[in-house]
């Protein structure tokens, strides 16, 4: 099946697709004789996988490693476990890190007046140095991770 096919079968986009394939984390598709990438029901199913890890929040690197331990008809579920302990434990910071901000914003929205005048304590919490904030700075949570779903 051509890309398209294989970007609707599996859920992956055809751009994802290419940058998978471009990153190494899928083996390059086969070509037809007019050049098109040429995807099996095994491909498929790799990127269905790669999706699905994908949804759970895993970096590719951690899918990298899931994939590798998913060929290895020998390896050892703890590998596999420990994979997946590793990234609760980082989605659990992130989430702190989340509720921090919810935090930090909830009481710099109930200190302003929300009226006519121009004074407001959120403005003037975003425009003071991170060290010179009123209220706490949250922690990184990795904003960018969070947006990213292919």
């Amino acid at each position: 099946m051509n890309i398209g096919q294989a970007a609707k079968a599996s859920g992956v986009s055809a751009k994802m697709i290419r940058y998978y394939e471009q990153t190494g984390l899928i083996p390059k598709a086969d070509r037809r004789d007019s050049g098109y990438r040429d995807y099996s029901p095994g491909d498929v199913n790799m990127l269905r996988f790669i999706r699905r890890a994908r949804d759970l929040g895993f970096a590719v690197t951690e899918i990298n490693e899931l994939l590798n331990l998913w060929r290895d008809r020998s390896r050892h579920s703890a590998d596999v476990k420990r994979i997946a302990q590793s990234h609760i434990f980082e989605l659990q910071d992130r989430i702190k890190g989340l509720n921090q901000m919810v935090d930090t914003l909830q009481g710099l929205v109930s200190c302003c007046a929300g009226d006519d005048r121009p004074d407001c304590p959120i403005i003037a919490d975003l425009e003071e140095p991170s060290s010179g904030s009123a209220l706490p700075a949250p922690a990184s949570v990795g904003i960018g991770r969070l947006r990213h779903r292919p």
